[in-house]
């Protein structure tokens, strides 16, 4: 897993899995604290994440709203934006552009 940026926007690429969690969520956190206004979180480069990962995500999210910010996701591959979907956090995660519509339920 690897992150680059700064405090206003992050690459985040690789695995955000239970082994980069503790990293991740450090760099996260620095760049929340560190600046104002969105912070935009593109993920063009994410292969995969895990539950632990996206409980970083949400972290990451929790804390951006407690300092008067807004976590934005970019470019979320199409697996996962089924995911968000599954759990329903596509409803609370602020997601540029939003979804496709192909990785949304069919009913």
């Amino acid at each position: 897993m690897h992150i680059k940026g700064d405090h206003a926007e992050l690459v985040v690429g690789g695995r955000l899995d239970v082994r980069s969690a503790a990293d991740a969520r450090t760099a996260l956190h620095t760049a929340v604290d560190a600046g104002g206004g969105d912070l935009v979180l593109d993920l063009t480069e994410l292969d995969s994440w895990d539950a632990t990962g996206l409980g970083v995500i949400m972290g990451a999210h929790r804390r951006a709203g407690r300092v008067g910010r807004r976590l934005v996701l970019r470019g979320v591959p199409p697996q996962m934006q089924r995911l968000l979907v599954a759990t329903r956090l596509h409803r609370i995660l602020a997601i540029e552009g939003g979804l496709e519509a192909e990785s949304l339920p069919r009913v």
